[in-house]
């Protein structure tokens, strides 16, 4: 099967078997990071389409990311799959692995998070994941749990740095603007007022009148 890179391809409907619009209608998305080390993005797609026939499920679109790495922010086929989910294009995304569609577990819960709003299943194959499935849904709410005590430690990490740093001697926040009191004054001499003062030096009107004063 010959896929072109980045594109997508109609998986038409099953052979024989008629479309009604009764039945399910999927898609699927498939990743490999490079095209010259012997992946070959078939092998996920012909687990994916087994699995939608066997489900009974009317394939109507294959999104397929070729020769990008998973911690790109950006893969055109996945920018499209999201865009059509909200377009209601289909009701279930079927992937190979979770790791083939999401960069990091809170990626992952946010797009969940977004399938479910939008009343769109998602099945992970690998992983035996049918978030349609009441397993599937306690799964969501530790993947959210998860994500929950990822994004606690990252801001505990952040605030111990900022500790360790205040607690050396060393300040914190912005460099102090250089303000020039001579270039105010001649500006004020002018009949500037502060507030066309901190404008023209780029600072606060507050700033300017305290810099006047000596107190900067």
């Amino acid at each position: 099967m010959a896929v072109k890179e980045n594109t997508a391809r109609v998986v038409s409907p099953q052979q024989g078997v008629p479309a009604t619009d009764s039945e399910t209608r999927a898609a699927i998305y498939a990743r490999v990071s490079t095209t010259n080390h012997g992946q070959d993005v078939s092998m996920q797609t012909r687990d994916l389409e087994q699995f939608a026939h066997a489900r009974g499920w009317r394939l109507v679109e294959s999104y397929l990311d070729l020769g990008i790495s998973g911690s790109k922010d950006k893969r055109p086929q996945l920018d499209r799959l999201i865009a059509d989910a909200h377009k209601r294009k289909f009701e279930v995304i079927v992937v190979w692995k979770f790791d083939r569609f999401a960069r990091s577990v809170s990626h992952l819960l946010r797009a969940l998070e977004t399938f479910r709003a939008l009343g769109i299943e998602f099945v992970s194959l690998s992983e035996q994941i049918d978030t349609s499935t009441p397993t599937g849904k306690m799964i969501f709410t530790v993947l959210g749990a998860v994500a929950e005590l990822e994004r606690s430690l990252i801001a505990e990490r952040v605030r111990a740095g900022l500790r360790n740093a205040k607690a050396k001697g060393r300040k914190l926040g912005r460099p102090a603007k250089q303000v020039n009191a001579a270039q105010i004054a001649a500006l004020r001499a002018q009949g500037a007022s502060w507030r066309a003062v901190g404008t023209r030096l780029g600072i606060s009107a507050a700033c300017a009148l305290k810099a006047a004063q000596g107190r900067l």
